[in-house]
């Protein structure tokens, strides 16, 4: 007889508080429901996104929208190629009252921390995220500093203009649990926007609509989702095929195994699912992958992107079978 799962009380309220902040960043942001539900997916799994598009879509409005609409502490970082690492992790300094050194925090100390044009700063600045976005902490001259949760890097890069830009490194995109392209609007869509925000940004207006408490209870909501067992060797025989194709020459990661399982597990809440269903992974497998892999040079050739592979890996993967009623 098939186990059933029945949705919890608590994934009832996170699908209604989910519901108020996806209204409200797309009061904001038009036309963009699946880049919002990402968004939300990505801040629900505890992981970091990357926000890739050319200038003038959105992006940095759709980080300061989720921002925004939770009442937490968020803290935005230009990148720039004169940024220091003590300009984002913080820095000792001298009291010349107590005699004794003191920590300054940096502007990483805070619940969101919304990274703009992150690929303007130089690997040496870029690498100062990396321990606090696996590790959810700093260290600085010996002392180690403890982020608290919720904790989340919305970072935002064009994808086009290279002059005066430091591509991130493998180690570093590997580490964003998704990456997304918010695209042009539609011809609606951007009518709409003419009048929104014709005279004033609707930005201003945003008031939050959710608590950092509230945030930290969905957090667990999602963690207490159930993950059977054939999706979690669905999840591995998906990575798995990322290293075995011919088609790439860096495949997944074990942590890109991790954060999709997450990632799903999130997706699976915000449908008002307590249980990962196939369907979970598949959609997100694009996102959550892609970005994280390099094509082989007959790929190149042949101008088939990571994402093209992926979405035929996803076809080409038995599915799991459901269990019998």
């Amino acid at each position: 007889m098939a186990v059933t799962h029945d949705v919890s009380p608590r994934l009832d309220e996170l699908v209604v508080t989910a519901q108020r902040i996806h209204q409200a960043i797309e009061s904001v942001i038009e036309g963009k429901g699946d880049v919002v539900r990402l968004t939300l997916t990505v801040l629900l799994a505890e992981g970091h996104l990357l926000i890739e598009d050319v200038p003038g879509v959105g992006k940095t409005m759709l980080a300061k929208a989720l921002a925004r609409s939770i009442d937490c502490p968020v803290r935005r970082i230009q990148f720039t190629p004169d940024l220091l690492p003590s300009d984002i992790t913080g820095v000792s300094a001298y009291n010349q009252q107590t005699r004794e050194f003191e920590f300054k925090p940096g502007p990483v100390f805070a619940n969101i921390v919304v990274g703009d044009e992150i690929n303007r700063a130089s690997p040496k600045t870029q690498s100062a995220l990396l321990e606090c976005m696996e590790e959810r902490q700093v260290t600085v001259d010996g002392s180690t500093y403890v982020l608290e949760g919720p904790f989340m890097v919305i970072a935002t890069q064009n994808p086009i203009e290279m002059e005066g830009t430091y591509p991130l490194p493998e180690a570093q995109r590997d580490r964003f649990t998704a990456r997304i392209a918010m695209g042009y609007p539609e011809a609606g869509a951007e009518l709409e926007m003419l009048d929104v925000h014709g005279a004033a940004s609707p930005l201003d207006k945003l008031e939050p609509v959710a608590t950092t408490a509230e945030v930290r209870a969905l957090i667990d909501a999602v963690r207490a989702v159930y993950v059977s067992q054939p999706v979690k060797k669905y999840a591995v025989d998906l990575v798995t095929a990322t290293r075995t194709s011919p088609d790439l020459r860096l495949g997944a990661s074990p942590r890109s195994t991790l954060q999709l399982v997450r990632a799903a597990r999130a997706h699976a809440a915000l449908s008002g699912r307590d249980y990962v269903i196939p369907d979970d992974l598949q959609e997100l497998s694009v996102p959550v992958l892609a970005h994280r892999l390099l094509p082989s040079v007959e790929a190149q050739g042949q101008r088939r992107m990571p994402e093209q592979v992926v979405a035929e890996l996803v076809r080409r993967v038995p599915v799991p079978e459901a269990p019998a009623k």
